[in-house]
C-alpha cells in the first residue's frame, strides 16, 4: 500500500471546497469529507468532487445498531468513495454489518476503517469522561484486533499507535493518521500528534492533514511540504 496525503477538507459548504481545490491548479490531492461539509452539500458534493478526479475519504464515523449501520452503508457504497469509516466502539457485529452493507452486489466495495479513540482523546478525558480505565494503548490496540475479527481493512489511530498496530494486526493492515502537525506547527485541539516526518518513520499508510493545508498563507506550498516529508 503507498503512503499518501489525504487532506481534510473541512469547510462549510461546496463553494469554500472548490475555491481550495481550484488553487491546486491540476494537482488531485486525496481529499476527506467530513460530517460538517457532508451535512451542509448532501451526497452532490461528494459526486462533484470525485467527478474532478480526487479520490475521496468519507469520515462519517457511523455509530449506531448493526441494521442501521449497515443500511447506511448501502446506501454510502453507491457514491464510489475510496474509504469510509465507522466507530470501532460499536462493537464487532456493527462493524460485520457495516462490511456487508457496504459490499456491493459484484462483490466490490471501498475500504472500510474503524476509528479507535479520537486524537483528542487522553488519557484523562478517557477516564473521567467515557469511564475506560485500562491504558489508552492498550485500548486503541484491543479495537484495532476487533476491527481485524470484523473484516475491515484498517483503523484510524494516532500516529503514536500506528506501528503498535501493524506489529499486531499486520502490516497489510491500514494505518489512517489523523493528529499530524509540522514541527513548527501549531498543536490546536489535538493532544496526541507527531510531524509528517515521524509518521513516515513509524509505519503510517495514511495521514490526515487539516488546518496546517487549509488554514496556510499558501495551502498548495504546505500541501506539497507534507507531501516531500511524508511521501518523500
Amino acid at each position: 500500500m503507498g503512503k499518501d496525503v489525504i487532506v481534510a477538507c473541512d469547510f462549510a459548504s461546496a463553494k469554500e471546497t472548490f475555491d481550495f481545490l481550484d488553487r491546486f491548479q491540476g494537482k488531485k490531492p486525496f481529499v476527506k469529507i467530513g460530517m460538517e461539509l457532508f451535512y451542509a452539500e448532501g451526497p452532490a458534493i461528494v459526486r462533484e468532487i470525485k467527478a474532478r478526479g480526487h479520490k475521496i475519504f468519507l469520515d462519517l464515523k457511523l455509530h449506531d445498531i448493526p441494521n442501521t449501520v449497515k443500511k447506511a452503508m448501502a446506501v454510502l457504497s453507491r457514491l464510489d468513495v475510496d474509504i469510509c469509516n465507522l466507530h470501532a466502539g460499536g462493537t464487532i457485529r456493527m462493524m460485520e454489518a457495516a462490511l456487508e452493507g457496504l459490499t456491493r452486489p459484484d462483490g466490490t466495495r471501498p475500504l472500510l476503517i474503524a476509528v479507535t479513540q479520537l486524537t483528542s482523546t487522553d488519557q484523562e478525558s478517557m477516564e473521567n469522561d467515557l469511564m475506560i480505565h485500562a491504558p489508552i494503548a492498550d485500548v486503541v490496540m484491543h479495537y484495532a484486533e476487533n476491527a481485524k475479527r470484523a473484516g475491515l481493512d484498517g483503523v484510524v489511530c494516532s500516529p503514536l499507535e500506528a506501528q503498535k498496530v501493524h506489529d499486531r494486526c499486520g502490516r497489510d493492515f491500514l494505518t489512517v493518521t489523523p493528529g499530524v502537525r509540522f514541527a513548527d506547527g501549531d498543536v490546536g485541539d489535538q493532544k496526541r500528534v507527531m510531524t509528517p516526518v515521524e509518521a513516515k518513520k513509524i509505519g503510517s499508510d495514511y495521514i490526515v492533514v487539516g488546518r496546517p493545508i487549509t488554514a496556510s498563507a499558501d495551502p498548495v506550498a504546505a500541501y506539497e511540504r507534507c507531501v516531500a516529508e511524508f511521501v518523500g
